[in-house]
Formats: C-alpha cells, sequence, structure tokens
C-alpha cells in the first residue's frame, strides 16, 4: 500500500515528458503540475530534479491551501479527520 503522497508523486510521474536540448542536455515537465519543470545534463538526473521539484510544488501547495490538480484518482484538496485525503482504492 502506498501512502496518498508517495501515490501522488508515482502518478505526476508517470505523466512526465522529457526532451533531449541541442546540447546534449535534458529538459522534463509534469503538465498537469503548472510549472514544474527541471532541466539536467542526464535523463536520470532529469528524472531525479523533476521529481523532487514535483514533491516541493506539491508540500508549498499543500501549506499554501492552494488547489491541487486530482492524479489518478488522488485528490489531496479534501481533509478528512483533519488530514490530507487518502487515496481511492482500485
Amino acid at each position: 500500500m502506498l501512502f496518498p503522497l508517495t501515490a501522488y508523486f508515482e502518478a505526476a510521474m508517470e505523466l512526465a515528458s522529457y526532451d533531449k536540448l541541442e546540447d546534449g542536455s535534458f529538459a522534463g515537465e509534469i503538465p498537469k503540475l503548472p510549472g514544474v519543470v527541471a532541466f539536467a545534463s542526464t535523463l536520470k538526473e532529469c528524472e531525479r530534479e523533476l521529481r523532487s521539484t514535483a514533491e516541493d510544488w506539491v508540500l508549498v501547495g499543500l501549506r499554501l491551501g492552494h488547489p491541487l490538480p486530482k492524479l489518478a484518482g488522488i485528490d489531496l484538496n479534501k481533509r478528512r479527520h483533519g488530514r490530507v485525503a487518502t487515496a481511492q482504492k482500485a
């Protein structure tokens, strides 16, 4: 069983897209998370940077009460028992 935030990050990474740039470096983005982009010299490093950026983006959004997009049936905007909602069971 994954914790809701872990499942959310996994779902976000499944939506990631990457491009190899002219200089041989990589750019990645998660279109459903506006502004979440990363750049790195290798694809693996770009993936790590993108995940870290997505995690920070979500945690800041939760802290500030910003609405977050629903991913893979996970709605982090709902609160239950004073905590962020859990993922829906498949």
